[in-house]
């Protein structure tokens, strides 16, 4: 089988371009033909028509996109291959159900003049615009072969707010890579990892604020909790024009008083990702949902970091925001309300006074992983692609 893969790729740095690059080698691997007849095309909507004029889309058996991370590129070009090879075979996996791209890449006059203006107005614009987004992406969305979401309750969503046939989607767990086993560090102290991009939206005040007050309450276990914030630093997002969000939250640190028990690991190489997270107990992710999101649906997506956190036999204490209360319900984790900083200082507060939890989480963990590797994953996308095809 030959396909057309439509996805940012390294070395764009997204958990977007990460997961393409994995899922194009774990397809490669099984046998399956992977072209990317778009790469370093962007959102340049003319260098896209070049792209899509110059490739030959005869060739591919079926044409794969990665929606979400607020890129427009592929979602334009599934458009465009669907009104021109309208028998072409077309499936994507959607990151960010229930919506597939959530905004459009440019206003309709008059409500481009608002973008010009200063804040509230370039967002009332946006959500002023929203029917004609949906419009568009339910209009996609109900034309393409297969659209897969990586959690059930994503693709309830999805389903859903896109009108979908059921038929049309499948659920695909986010894969993640066959990491060698290796055994939980020693319970004393505990040891906790943010791992992910750093920046604003991550809710990592939160989890600063949450262990400030666990020691606060249980001052006999400083020393017995120690805390890794660690990932990629995206410049434009780290250094926006809120200011540098890295030193505010060295600052925050330093008044809470957490030097003594907090590390860094910015900007890690990929090659010490696995032994990062395998140097811990278990992952931290405080996310809170986009207020301004909020307006325009439901977020049910994931998070690449879980996957790792499986792969590497860790478990996770995760908010509720997007699925993640999905994705830590089998006793790899445990969960608590999103921006609810006492919720999850009880939570670590919990895990430090029964270290045994890291292990029964590490254990469920390990299953995870194993059950969705690569290569696992690689397989049922076969499977989705033949059928797709009009195979069985």
């Amino acid at each position: 089988m030959r396909i057309a893969l439509l996805a940012p790729l390294p070395p764009e740095q997204t958990g977007i371009a990460d997961y393409a690059a994995h899922f194009q080698a774990a397809l490669q691997a099984e046998g399956v033909e992977v072209l990317t007849p778009l790469r370093g095309c962007g959102m340049d909507k003319v260098r896209l028509d070049e792209c899509i004029k110059a490739f030959d889309w005869a060739q591919v058996d079926l044409v794969h996109g990665e929606l979400g991370g607020g890129r427009l590129g592929e979602f334009y070009a599934l458009r465009q291959l669907r009104d021109k090879h309208p028998a072409l075979p077309l499936s994507a996996t959607v990151h960010d159900p229930e919506r597939l791209v959530w905004r459009r890449g440019a206003l309709p006059w008059p409500l481009s003049l608002l973008e010009k203006l200063p804040r509230p107005f370039p967002q009332l614009a946006a959500l002023l615009a929203d029917p004609l987004t949906l419009r568009e992406e339910r209009r996609l969305a109900q034309s393409m072969t297969r659209l897969v979401t990586l959690t059930e309750s994503g693709g309830r969503a999805l389903v859903r707010r896109m009108g979908l046939d059921v038929a049309q989607h499948a659920v695909i767990a986010h894969g993640n890579l066959s990491i060698a086993h290796k055994p939980l560090p020693p319970l004393q102290p505990i040891r906790l990892l943010y791992f992910g991009f750093i920046y604003r939206g991550k809710g990592i005040e939160d989890l600063l604020d949450a262990l400030a007050q666990t020691l606060l309450r249980q001052p006999q276990l400083r020393g017995a909790i120690r805390l890794t914030l660690a990932g990629g630093t995206v410049p434009d997002m780290a250094f926006g024009p809120a200011g540098n969000y890295l030193d505010e939250l060295r600052r925050r640190a330093r008044e809470l008083h957490l030097d003594d028990c907090l590390d860094w690991q910015l900007d890690l190489p990929a090659s010490e990702i696995a032994d990062t997270i395998q140097a811990h107990h278990v992952m931290v992710l405080p996310y809170r949902e986009s207020k301004k999101l909020g307006l325009l649906g439901e977020m049910r997506g994931t998070s690449g970091a879980l996957s790792w956190a499986n792969a590497c036999g860790r478990g996770a204490i995760t908010s509720n925001a997007r699925a993640f209360s999905e994705e830590v319900a089998s006793g790899n984790g445990a969960t608590y309300q999103q921006g609810d900083t006492a919720a999850l200082s009880v939570c670590i507060e919990q895990l430090a006074l029964n270290p045994q939890l890291a292990e029964q989480w590490a254990a469920r963990a390990s299953v995870i992983g194993q059950a969705r590797s690569w290569p696992v994953t690689a397989r049922r996308f076969q499977q989705l692609f033949a059928s797709a095809c009009g195979g069985t």
